[in-house]
């Protein structure tokens, strides 16, 4: 089957150093670029993450340090990937929680302005667990009935990412053929951050999903809790959680 879309999408996976978002840093992307037509384009590149790589990222995806000390750092590649996902959707497998809120903190180390909030996102794992609960090796022996062969290498996973979906809307008659829908189905929160520590409540506000604040509105708490926001942007939280909630802090200050 052929996905039917209104502009291009990419399906993307990252390969890192490790799993915290914050620290962590990209060792390989793999993108996918369906065109509305059905063309496909692919691009893979390793990436020098300029920090050491875990010996346990290594042993999950295979990339040492020594194969990407010659690669170009993501600084070098950045622009050429926004340029690449202009105007396109985005999707994934477990993207939401991981591979975009750490491509959006890769995005504004790297100095790059690109607002991927004006992406959809589907989150093919999202689906995936709402339906059967298992991983992306089990999705893809049990909707293509196929082995998926180097596992947890990014164009493997992008590339089998991308038939699970396609998979999963022939066989589910609920779900829609619109990646309009396929994101808001595969939204766990509706996330102001990428991180999901800011979502919006049931009045389209924007309230804290963690800490002793959880539940609260980000305006409420900077007015009753003045040290809150200096805390956050002197901790390990991700760039584009302070880059939101200074945005938040600034339009209630010139409103």
């Amino acid at each position: 089957m052929q996905l039917e879309l209104k502009k291009p999408i990419v399906f993307f996976d990252l390969e890192t150093t490790g799993i915290n978002v914050t620290n962590d840093r990209i060792v390989e992307i793999s993108l996918v670029k369906i065109l509305p037509n059905g063309k496909e384009e692919k691009k893979t590149m390793r990436i020098n993450p300029t920090i050491p790589i875990s010996e346990e990222a290594t042993s999950i995806h295979g990339i040492s340090n020594k194969d990407v000390k010659d690669e170009p750092t993501f600084t070098d590649v950045a622009k050429n990937i926004a340029k690449y996902i202009e105007g396109c959707d985005l999707a994934g497998f477990n993207s939401n929680r991981f591979d975009i809120p750490m491509l959006a903190e890769e995005f504004l180390r790297a100095d790059v302005d690109i607002d991927l909030k004006k992406n959809k996102f589907v989150d093919v794992q999202v689906i995936f667990h709402k339906m059967e609960q298992r991983t992306l090796s089990a999705a893809y022996k049990f909707y293509c009935n196929k082995n998926l062969e180097n596992a947890h290498s990014a164009e493997a996973d992008t590339i089998a990412t991308y038939e699970v979906l396609k998979a999963q809307i022939e066989k589910y008659s609920n779900l829609e053929n619109d990646i309009e829908f396929l994101s808001k189905f595969s939204s766990h929160n509706n996330n102001v951050d990428f991180a999901g520590r800011i979502i919006y409540n049931e009045n389209n506000e924007e309230v804290f999903n963690f800490g002793k604040h959880k539940g609260e509105t980000v305006e409420k708490v900077f007015e009753i809790d003045s040290g809150y926001y200096g805390w956050i942007l002197k901790s390990d939280f991700p760039l584009y959680t302070k880059k939101v909630l200074t945005a938040i802090k600034l339009r209630k200050f010139n409103s």
